[in-house]
Formats: C-alpha cells, sequence, structure tokens
C-alpha cells in the first residue's frame, strides 16, 4: 500500500530555484525509498521541466513564478510543473537526434522527460506538464 503524499511550491524563475527542486525530489525519493535508476530519472526529468518553466517559459523573469507539485496517484508518483511563459506546442519540437540538430546547444529537455517518465501530459498550450513514474512495489 502506498501513503499518499502531496507537497505543492511556488517559486519566483531564478536559476538557484532548480537546487531547490532538487533537493525535493531527493527528499520524495528517499521517503518512498526509490531505487538508483528510477531516482536518476526522476530527478533529470524533474529538473528538466522546471529547468524549461524557468528558462524558456517564463524567461528568467523572477515577477513569474513555477509551481511545482507533486502526489501519489495510484501507485505513481505525479509531478506537476507549471509556469506563467508564452507556451508553445511540445508535439512541434525539433527531434534532437535529427542529425541537423545534434549540435545544438538546446532542445533535449522534453524529448529526456518523454523518455525517462513513465507517462507524460501537457496542458495549457505547454505550460503545465504532469509526468508519472510508478512506484509500484517499492
Amino acid at each position: 500500500m502506498t501513503i499518499t503524499q502531496t507537497r505543492t511550491v511556488t517559486f519566483p524563475s531564478v536559476k538557484e530555484n532548480v537546487a531547490l527542486v532538487e533537493r525535493f525530489v531527493d527528499e520524495i525519493c528517499e521517503f518512498y525509498n526509490i531505487g538508483d535508476e528510477n531516482y536518476g530519472n526522476i530527478l533529470i526529468a524533474i529538473t528538466e521541466a522546471v529547468s524549461n518553466a524557468i528558462y524558456h517559459g517564463n524567461r528568467l523573469d523572477p515577477d513569474k513564478s513555477v509551481r511545482f507539485f507533486y502526489e501519489t496517484k495510484d501507485n505513481n508518483l505525479c509531478f506537476t510543473v507549471q509556469d506563467e511563459g508564452r507556451g508553445y506546442n511540445p508535439e512541434t519540437l525539433p527531434d534532437p537526434t535529427d542529425p541537423e540538430n545534434v549540435e545544438n546547444p538546446n532542445g533535449r529537455g522534453v524529448f529526456l522527460m518523454r523518455r525517462l517518465t513513465d507517462d507524460i501530459k501537457f496542458f495549457d498550450e505547454g505550460r503545465k506538464v504532469e509526468m508519472y513514474f510508478r512506484i509500484a512495489n517499492q
């Protein structure tokens, strides 16, 4: 049986707050006794989502906030990251594995998030992302 827990944190869009979310992920994974491989997937996907919200969504505007929320749902950890930016269509992002994009310094975040999560959903024109990680049998 999974213990239900939730946490919501709202913070300004400054790059230092990526480290804040890393600490939350550490605490959550420790609480649920998440193994190293799953921990790595969760940490990378969440920090990519938060970085995207801070840098691309809110464009490092400290007057705009990022909302980080997590809860357990049906033996999954569900993380939500939401920004106040203009939004985008995640389906139209270029494939970073395409030879013409491999040298680009940006553009891998959503690709990684999709590969590392068990399920991912985008809402509100890309301003909100939900990422699911199975924790059954933990």
